[in-house]
């Protein structure tokens, strides 16, 4: 019987008897919060370099019509004609000028604001904006990026310029191939060779813009194919050849 006694009490959990809670040490406290990769997710990877195909395409689209029929050459210029220079040149001057000096209030062009990551990236007038406009239109699947257009850039500025909207909502940037297949593969609305996979299209909207008249202005400028979708509100603009169509 006495070793029995003494077995109990020289026994932890014997400690605890007749208190409302056990040792703390028989319990250890387990971390609030995770200590290992907080910062993997949001840094971008290196940009994807295009493949000599890639390449080759891309500058397939950029090639002018050369078929130019004699009553085009020999046409001139009407007095009344608009001057030379669309609203998209107007945004790229606009973006390339100088500075405003020190001390000045500066006054975004506009915001640009991803859907997906819900980052922003505001356009300011004179601030280099190339390699960031590269990163943050990355893929949000893959976190991917490539060398894209930043003629895109002048698209969302003109746009924003002519409606004087504060903010343009990005819905798809670049799409890495791994991520266009998996989209094909659901059923969605995407082409094979989709000119997001080459980093020369953008889809946006502007809140307070009907899609009808967004459309309407991207058409007029000329800059590549622009495709329409009314049932989730946003406008693809891309920089290859000239086309239109309407989505779902």
């Amino acid at each position: 019987m006495l070793p029995m006694i003494a077995f109990l009490v020289a026994t932890p959990a014997f400690a605890g008897v007749g208190t409302r809670e056990a040792p703390a040490a028989l319990f250890p406290a387990e971390p609030l919060v995770s200590v290992g990769g907080e910062g993997e997710t949001h840094v971008a990877r290196a940009p994807r370099e295009r493949s000599k195909k890639e390449t080759w395409l891309l500058e397939k689209t950029w090639r002018p019509d050369v078929h130019v029929r004699d009553a085009d050459v020999a046409r001139k210029r009407r007095p009344g004609d608009r001057p030379a220079g669309g609203p998209n040149i107007q945004a790229e001057t606009r973006l390339a000028r100088d500075m405003e000096p020190v001390g000045t209030c500066v006054q975004p062009i506009t915001t640009l604001f991803n859907i997906w990551n819900r980052e922003a990236m505001p356009l300011i007038a004179g601030q280099p904006y190339k390699q960031r406009f590269q990163v943050f239109l990355r893929d949000h699947y893959t976190a991917e990026s490539t060398q894209v257009d930043t003629r895109l850039a002048a698209i969302l500025a003109a746009a924003a310029i002519r409606f004087h909207a504060p903010r343009v909502e990005i819905v798809s940037g670049y799409r890495s191939p791994k991520y266009n297949l998996m989209l094909r593969k659901k059923g969605h609305q995407v082409a094979r060779e989709s000119q997001h996979t080459q980093g020369t299209a953008v889809d946006f909207r502007i809140h307070g813009v009907e899609t009808e008249v967004l459309r309407g202005f991207v058409r007029g400028l000329h800059m590549g194919g622009v495709g329409f979708y009314p049932r989730t509100h946003f406008v693809h603009a891309d920089t290859g050849k000239v086309r239109y169509w309407q989505g779902s």
